[in-house]
C-alpha cells in the first residue's frame, strides 16, 4: 500500500472512531439524563468529559503547573459535593449544552463587529488567500447564520429544560445535537454550491483544516 493511501485509511479511521466516540456518548449521556433516579454512573458520564477537558487544556497551559494544581483543587471541590452532584447531575448536563453554544454564539458573533474580521471569513482566508467581494459578503453572511444557530439552540435548550419533560429536553440536547450540526453544515454547503463560482467553494475538510490552523494560531498568539 503506498504512503498516500495509508495516510488517508488513518484518516479515515481517526474520523471514524471520533464519530463513534460523539455517538457513543451522546447515547450514555441521553440514557444518564433521561434516567428516573439520578445515580453515580450518570453523573461520573456528566462530569468525566469536563474534567478530562480541562485536564487537557491545564496540560497545554504555558503555566502547566499552577493549572494543574488548580485543576487538583476543582476536582477535590467536586468530590467535597460529590452527594449533591449525583443527585443534581442533570445541572451538569444543561450547563454544558447551553453553555457551550453560548459561548459559540458570543464567539462568532463578536466577530461580526465593524473592527472584526467575521470568524467564517477567517476560514476562508486560510483556504483561498484573499477573498473576492462576492466571498467576502458571502462569508459574512454565514457567520451570522452561524450566530443565529448556536444562539437558537442555546435559547431552545433552555426553553425546552424549563419547559419540558426532562426527556424530551435530553432526547434534544444530547440525541439530535451531532444530526442538527450535520444538517447545518449540509444546508449551508448546499447555499454555497449554489451562489458562488466554482474557485470560491472550500468542502469540508478544507473547513476542517481551516478551524485547526486558526485554532493554532490563537494558541500560539497567547503563548
Amino acid at each position: 500500500m503506498k504512503a498516500g493511501q495509508t495516510t488517508r485509511l488513518r484518516k479515515v479511521c481517526h474520523w471514524a472512531a471520533v464519530i463513534a466516540l460523539g455517538i457513543a456518548y451522546s447515547v450514555l449521556a441521553h440514557l444518564a439524563a433521561a434516567s428516573a433516579v439520578p445515580n453515580l454512573p450518570g453523573a461520573l458520564v456528566a462530569i468525566i468529559p469536563l474534567l478530562g477537558l480541562a485536564l487537557v487544556m491545564a496540560w497545554r497551559s504555558p503555566q502547566r503547573v499552577l493549572m494543574l494544581v488548580l485543576w487538583l483543587v476543582g476536582c477535590a471541590a467536586l468530590y467535597s459535593i460529590s452527594n449533591w452532584l449525583v443527585a443534581h447531575y442533570i445541572w451538569v448536563f444543561f450547563l454544558q449544552h447551553a453553555g457551550m453554544y453560548a459561548l459559540l454564539c458570543a464567539a462568532f458573533g463578536r466577530t461580526l463587529r465593524v473592527d472584526q474580521t467575521p470568524m467564517i471569513s477567517r476560514f476562508a482566508c486560510i483556504v483561498h488567500g484573499s477573498l473576492s467581494p462576492a466571498l467576502i459578503r458571502y462569508t459574512r453572511s454565514v457567520t451570522w447564520a452561524w450566530t443565529f444557530y448556536f444562539g437558537g439552540i442555546a435559547g431552545l435548550s433552555l426553553l425546552l429544560f424549563w419547559l419540558a419533560p426532562i426527556t424530551v429536553w435530553s432526547a434534544f440536547a444530547n440525541l439530535l445535537g451531532i444530526p442538527l450540526l450535520v444538517l447545518m453544515f449540509v444546508g449551508e454547503y448546499a447555499v454555497r454550491w449554489c451562489v458562488l463560482p466554482a474557485a470560491d467553494r472550500a468542502g469540508p475538510l478544507d473547513a476542517i483544516r481551516a478551524y485547526r490552523q486558526a485554532n493554532s494560531e490563537d494558541k500560539a498568539r497567547q503563548t
